[in-house]
């Protein structure tokens, strides 16, 4: 299995429309077209592909959050097709592993602080609690700690 150094000339070659740049994480920025990735975990290729995967997919924006989960599974699919094609093997162990953290972000943004109910999302950033009618925002909280605010 190649390395990421290693299958980035490839994958520059291949998507010439998409920059790949050296970062602390792997990452898809729709806006500036490009893909992070990580310099201190270079042999996972995986995540490379998957990031690549999210730009392939058109991936930008979303409005729930649900929505963001349902982009990463989608990415993972497309970085399954991907794969053969760079002799990179991804397992369903990482796929998974790397989902829960995002079903693992969504249960949290979705528990009711007053009650710990799940709630539904009734806004970009604002959750309803159905079983004590609690109202509160969520930040985005991909990448720092969650924080939910009682909405006034």
């Amino acid at each position: 299995m190649p390395s990421t150094l290693s299958l980035l000339p490839k994958l520059k070659k291949a998507y010439p429309h998409i920059l790949f740049i050296a970062g602390d994480r792997f990452a898809w920025s729709p806006h500036e077209r490009t893909v992070f990735y990580d310099t201190t975990d270079l042999d996972n290729t995986g995540l490379l592909l998957h990031e690549l995967a999210h730009g392939l997919l058109g991936h930008h924006d979303y409005s729930k959050d649900i929505e963001l989960v349902a982009m990463e599974s989608q990415a993972w699919d497309k970085a399954l097709e991907l794969a053969p094609l760079y002799d990179v093997t991804i397992t369903d162990d990482t796929i998974q592993d790397n989902l829960d953290t995002y079903r693992e972000w969504l249960h949290a943004r979705s528990a009711c602080p007053v009650c710990e109910a799940t709630g539904y999302q009734s806004g970009k950033s604002t959750y309803s609690c159905v079983a004590c009618s609690h109202v509160w925002r969520v930040n985005e909280a991909r990448i720092c700690a969650l924080r939910r605010y009682s909405a006034k």
